[in-house]
């Protein structure tokens, strides 16, 4: 179960957000109310939201999930391979502080995106991308060793993250799509296939026994209602647009 989680308000520099979705650019006002309702849906599913301040110097920094992997015992700060997000650790170490008595770094020339990993019980899958690479894989399995969990690396090919095609939602129960498919170390759970043409909806999240989805995904909804699931629509039109998705937008713990 989650009781906490940590968002940073979109700044207005969001317009100039990494994408390769081809969509165009977000709308800053619509960005922001989509992102009151995102806290509003946290809130709902019983968490403490702690919400940062913008900051214009980071035009992807509402997307913290990327900066910080936040486990049970310890907090680990990532090494964004995107270089316009470098300075986003430092941004966020204060917060993390707050909640965590040990907190670890990922250190050049390791890199790690954390929407490259997806936590299942005390294994936690990395994803090797673009954004993710070997050292930082390594470094990020070392640290979780030393605090009694695992990890594991998952070589990407058609996707920006790991979570971008997949969604574990507890129970044995796994959203995938795409290449997710076919990987053997996957085979061991109850994969729900999403359909290609909603594969944006393979990151929806679970948050104690509530399972936000993004909004315009009927046929993912129904697959996950029909899992035995509550569901809660969230608009994320917006931050999809600059390659973000539900996950992306906090930290939760």
């Amino acid at each position: 179960m989650f009781t906490k989680a940590i968002v940073r308000t979109p700044c207005r520099s969001l317009v100039n957000g990494l994408s390769s979705a081809g969509l165009g650019p977000p709308d800053y006002k619509k960005a922001l109310l989509q992102h009151l309702d995102y806290i509003e849906a946290l809130q709902e599913c019983g968490l403490q939201v702690t919400v940062l301040p913008a900051d214009e110097l980071y035009p992807d920094s509402t997307f913290v999930e990327d900066v910080a992997l936040l486990t049970p015992h310890c907090a680990v700060l990532t090494n964004p391979g995107a270089p316009s997000r470098k300075g986003e650790t430092r941004l966020i170490l204060k917060a993390i502080r707050e909640f965590y008595a040990k907190v670890e770094m990922i250190e050049a020339p390791g890199t790690v995106e954390a929407g490259d990993i997806m936590m299942v019980g005390d294994h936690y899958y990395i994803g090797l991308s673009e954004r993710t690479n070997k050292d930082g894989v390594e470094q990020m399995i070392a640290i979780l060793r030393s605090y009694g969990l695992q990890g594991s690396m998952v070589e990407l090919n058609d996707v920006l993250h790991l979570k971008t095609g997949l969604g574990y939602l507890e129970n044995n129960n796994l959203l995938a799509c795409g290449e997710f498919l076919r990987k053997p170390e996957f085979q061991k759970y109850h994969i729900l296939k999403v359909h290609p043409k909603e594969a944006y909806a393979a990151n929806s999240v679970w948050i104690n026994g509530t399972v936000l989805t993004p909004k315009g995904f009927p046929k993912t909804r129904t697959l996950i209602e029909s899992a035995g699931y509550q569901t809660r629509e969230v608009d994320v039109s917006e931050f999809q647009k600059i390659d973000g998705g539900l996950s992306c937008l906090s930290l939760r713990f």
